[in-house]
């Protein structure tokens, strides 16, 4: 791996999985790239356990991976397809059921855990000599305009063409750039575990709506399960306090046992839910990509798939920017990028937002609206398949590393 020269083209604060991704496809595109992260991914772990932070991969972020080339060392690690789901309202009967074969997939996804995406693509920013990778590393302070800089703690200062914001709802580059962000705190944490059921799975991941908030069940290849349970602040604490025995017999009734009874769980995390939106995504020389442009709601699995979205954007818009003689770090640049995925991303934030307001809600007409609403979209064919093909990215513009 070669010095980085005193100007790079970009320079990424965030070497997580959003982050990566775009240093890789950058580097590809023969950019000179810096990450600074303020520590480098896990190196390995016990083979039997499972991160706590895991991720609904769709059919789009498996082509960004497999095209940075990411992919096969991911599924060495465990990558865990799901090729059904389910989805039910606890206050009624609705009900709909997806499966591939309905439209002659293999799979509509993969559960893959965080750590494993991130280590797989920095294993492939250390192959580059383009890339430089500086940890454990934090900045003091932005300064932007035509050559920004970042002055890490140290008191060094580093200057690119182009900074790029990857690190994280509680973003620092954010923070110093000074851009506001607008959402609000949900009244719910959520509860994340790796759990084992008495029943297989079936490679399914299941869902159940209630008034508290979704309880989603994910498929882990051994048999296992990740789960993500979004309830309110008090109930998720008074979960946490419970032995291991007392929460599996809470979980069991929670999920109606529909995979029998939860026979153990590991280790627990706890973590507020919000809605985040920063107000600009660009500013002269600084883009915001990932959850440091936008934070939603866990309950459909997209912020992973929307940051790897942003970034493969923002990608093709420097590449052809940089082919064309352009200032990557202009605004007349980063505005195509902006204008690209900031609709898209207010959309699905939307959409996340109403539905979990819709199924939190016990009003007796809506939750009759929203149980109807599920017998119908299930017994409509083409519907629920647009609704698939949607969900796993498979429609609509997508970026080159996308398709």
């Amino acid at each position: 791996m070669t010095n980085s020269p005193s100007t790079v083209d970009l320079l990424i604060v965030g070497g997580g999985m959003v982050g990566g991704a775009l240093a890789c496809a950058m580097a590809e595109a023969g950019f000179e790239v810096t990450v600074i992260d303020v520590r480098e991914p896990a190196r390995s772990w016990p083979e039997d356990e499972v991160d706590l932070r895991v991720s609904a991969l769709t059919r789009a972020s498996q082509r960004i991976l497999e095209n940075l080339q990411a992919w096969p060392r991911m599924a060495e690690m465990r990558v865990s397809p799901y090729d059904k789901m389910e989805v039910w309202d606890a206050g009624g009967n609705g009900r709909i059921h997806f499966s591939a074969a309905e439209i002659g997939e293999m799979d509509l996804g993969h559960i893959v855990e965080n750590r494993v995406t991130q280590l797989a693509l920095w294993e492939r920013l250390e192959s580059y000599s383009n890339v430089q990778l500086r940890f454990p590393e934090r900045i003091s302070n932005l300064l932007l305009g035509e050559s920004p800089e970042v002055v890490l703690q140290s008191g060094e200062r580093l200057t690119a063409k182009l900074v790029v914001a990857a690190d994280g709802r509680d973003s620092e580059i954010r923070h110093l750039a000074g851009i506001d962000t607008r959402g609000w705190e949900y009244d719910q944490h959520a509860i994340v575990a790796t759990i084992t059921p008495q029943r297989f799975h079936d490679n399914t991941a299941r869902q159940r709506f209630m008034s508290s908030g979704p309880l989603a069940l994910l498929p882990i290849d051994d048999g296992r399960c990740s789960i993500v349970w979004s309830t309110s602040p008090t109930h998720g604490e008074s979960l946490m306090s419970l032995d291991d025995a007392g929460f599996c017999q809470e979980l069991t009734q929670a999920s109606e046992a529909v995979l029998g009874s939860i026979q153990a769980i590991g280790p627990r995390g706890l973590f507020p839910l919000r809605l985040e939106h920063a107000e600009t995504y660009i500013q002269p020389g600084l883009a915001l990509i990932g959850d440091a442009a936008h934070a939603m709601h866990p309950l459909a699995g997209q912020g992973v798939n929307l940051g790897l979205m942003d970034a493969m954007t923002l990608a093709d818009v420097l590449t052809e920017a940089g082919a064309a003689g352009r200032s990557i770090g202009s605004m007349a640049t980063l505005r195509r990028y902006e204008r690209a995925r900031k609709g898209a991303n207010i959309a699905m934030l939307g959409a996340m937002d109403g539905f979990k307001r819709l199924f939190s809600n016990e009003v007796p007409p809506l939750r009759l609206i929203r149980n109807l609403g599920l017998n119908l979209a299930d017994r409509s064919g083409f519907v629920k398949h647009q609704i698939m093909r949607r969900a796993m990215g498979m429609v609509g513009d997508r970026p080159r590393l996308a398709r």
